[in-house]
């Protein structure tokens, strides 16, 4: 499994339910990333993204809690236990997660790889995830150069899971 996310300097990703900031950049990285990919979400997330509807081109999951929650174009699950039977029917490679942070927080330990836009702003966030810089299971493998997009520079970075040595 693979997991997706824009921080800020805190890792912060969002305020009120939205995203901290839209960079161009960080949304075709997302796409190029999650097309044709099976994307996994909290209910919140599905809720917050455009017209609140799933994302084309991609097989959208969605855990939730509320048993009466259903959606079109939506495979809908309601625990981790129901949610990773679901994903047993994927190739993991083909699994991302993206979102939010209840859903980050507890899968990330069951990637291999972590794709983080890291943007060098501290915003007003109310919503973050685990530091994966303080994470001993994950490594840095690429830093892309800096960019820079209304005003805000940021990289992106990939991280492994390092495996363990016997």
């Amino acid at each position: 499994m693979n997991l997706i996310v824009c921080v800020d300097k805190n890792w912060g990703i969002g305020k009120d339910g939205k995203l901290l900031c839209h960079l161009k950049e960080d949304m075709k990285f997302f796409r190029d990333h999650t097309i044709g990919k099976v994307v996994v979400m909290g209910r919140s997330t599905l809720e917050s993204l455009p017209k609140g509807e799933p994302l084309p081109d991609r097989t959208n999951i969605v855990l939730t809690h509320r048993s009466d929650f259903e959606k079109e174009g939506v495979k809908v699950v309601h625990d981790m236990e129901e949610l990773l039977e679901e994903l047993n029917n994927y190739d993991p490679d083909d699994v991302m997660i993206i979102g939010g942070a209840s859903v980050y927080n507890e899968m990330m330990d069951m990637c291999d790889k972590l794709y983080v836009t890291k943007v060098d702003h501290e915003f007003f966030a109310d919503t973050f995830i685990r530091d994966i810089d303080k994470n001993p299971g994950f490594k840095v493998v690429w830093t892309s150069e800096e960019m820079e997009d209304k005003g805000l520079k940021f990289r992106f970075w990939e991280y492994r899971r390092r495996l363990v040595e016997i």
